[in-house]
């Protein structure tokens, strides 16, 4: 079982919240790009760990802890996925069609963070549930700009699944 919640008792009253680990998992094969949102993200102080796939086929197993990452736990999951569209082996629409298809990481939100400006893209993204849907920006202080904002709201805004959400 999965130890993903504290409990707190204030008075006669017990709390249980999540646990934030603040980690996020990066998929995207464009080393600048990986580069600079990591970057961004620890400048930002807004996340303590972030993992990074090169290819969609190295997410999923990462994800599902297969392997290479056989002995990563699968409790470990991250607060939030980054995921590129135009991914080498697995392409980021098969990489989300199958996180939401399984119990265990349906419930993790996934950014779609690309430079596909295609309608057809944004509308597979969503059906198959994206979380969000961004266009990565091609000025560079933009674009750092705008990954400072995704970590602030999926990191520190938005509150986390509880893990009764997650399969056991």
């Amino acid at each position: 079982m999965c130890e993903t919640s504290i409990a707190a008792r204030i008075g006669s009253r017990e709390y249980t919240m999540a646990f934030r680990k603040n980690e996020i998992l990066l998929v995207d094969d464009s080393l600048a790009d990986v580069e600079l949102t990591v970057h961004a993200l620890k400048q930002g102080g807004l996340a303590s760990s972030v993992a990074v796939a090169e290819d969609g086929a190295e997410a999923l197993d990462y994800l599902f802890c297969r392997g290479i990452h056989q002995d990563r736990s699968p409790c470990d999951r991250p607060s939030v996925i980054l995921l590129d569209l135009n991914l080498p082996k697995v392409g980021g629409l098969q990489v989300l069609e199958a996180l939401r298809a399984d119990e265990r990481t349906r419930a993790i939100p996934i950014v779609i963070l690309t430079s596909s400006k295609e309608p057809k893209d944004l509308i597979a993204g969503y059906r198959l549930g994206a979380s969000a849907f961004i266009q990565k920006p091609v000025d560079f202080e933009e674009f750092r700009k705008t990954i400072k904002e995704i970590g602030v709201f999926w990191l520190l805004r938005n509150e986390p699944p509880p893990p009764e959400v997650f399969a056991a």
